[in-house]
């Protein structure tokens, strides 16, 4: 039966893991989950854990019109993904008239960091990480130039929009990228809570509370 307590309490513990569950008050934030690998153009292995752009597209359009949210909260705990997926997601956070806050928890790696700065304000965890590396593709690459421009141009449009949002150069954001020696089989740099700060990437390292409270701020949008 729909109402029977015992079996409500058994649907939590297999969705959930735990048989009672706090009821959150009425509140005008939306919060944005970006987590597992940003799903893009091909479909994942059903064992992967994903956010599909399909499903976020439309919560960022209907945050936009719905006049009872005042303001979005992004949480972020992803490898990264598909790039014209995350970039998508990213752009249309930044065009919210809304107040936006973001907050990377665990890892916000890759393609994930264009969308960790695309609020009006980002956070960072004391110990979640932020990997910055070169834009790769995956599969079968027909090897002539039109292949290494097209990856120069999508390149070029991440760093942009990192560097259009974030208080960090171009110049340093590619120095990061390009940096040998950190990353065991690659080319990149790991970014660590307060060093994500440091290099201008995220605002401030903070948790939950802080992301709220940023959030409840009476101040309005601001102008880039």
């Amino acid at each position: 039966m729909a109402n029977d307590p015992g079996a409500q309490q058994l649907e939590n513990i297999e969705k959930m893991g735990q048989n009672v569950l706090p009821d959150p008050a009425p509140s005008s934030v939306h919060i944005l989950n970006i987590i597992g690998q940003i799903e893009g153009h091909v479909v994942l292995p059903p064992q992967n854990k994903t956010t599909k752009y399909e499903h976020i597209i439309p919560q960022l359009a209907a945050v936009e019109q719905n006049p009872a949210i005042r303001g979005l909260l992004v949480i972020l705990n992803t490898v990264g993904g598909d790039v014209e997926a995350g970039l998508a997601i990213a752009e249309m956070i930044k065009s919210l008239s809304k107040p936006t806050v973001s907050l990377v928890l665990g890892g916000g790696h890759s393609i994930g960091v264009p969308i960790a700065v695309s609020t009006d304000f980002s956070f960072i965890a004391e110990t979640a990480t932020m990997t910055i590396h070169p834009i790769r593709l995956t599969g079968l690459v027909i090897g002539v130039p039109q292949t290494y421009e097209y990856l120069d141009k999508m390149q070029d449009r991440v760093v942009d929009f990192v560097c259009r949002n974030a208080k960090i150069t171009r110049g340093a954001f590619r120095e990061l990228m390009f940096r040998t020696g950190e990353l065991a089989r690659d080319i990149g740099t790991v970014l660590v809570g307060k060093d994500a700060v440091a290099a201008g990437l995220i605002d401030a390292v903070g948790g939950l509370a802080q992301a709220v409270a940023k959030l409840e701020e009476p101040k309005g949008k601001k102008e880039n």
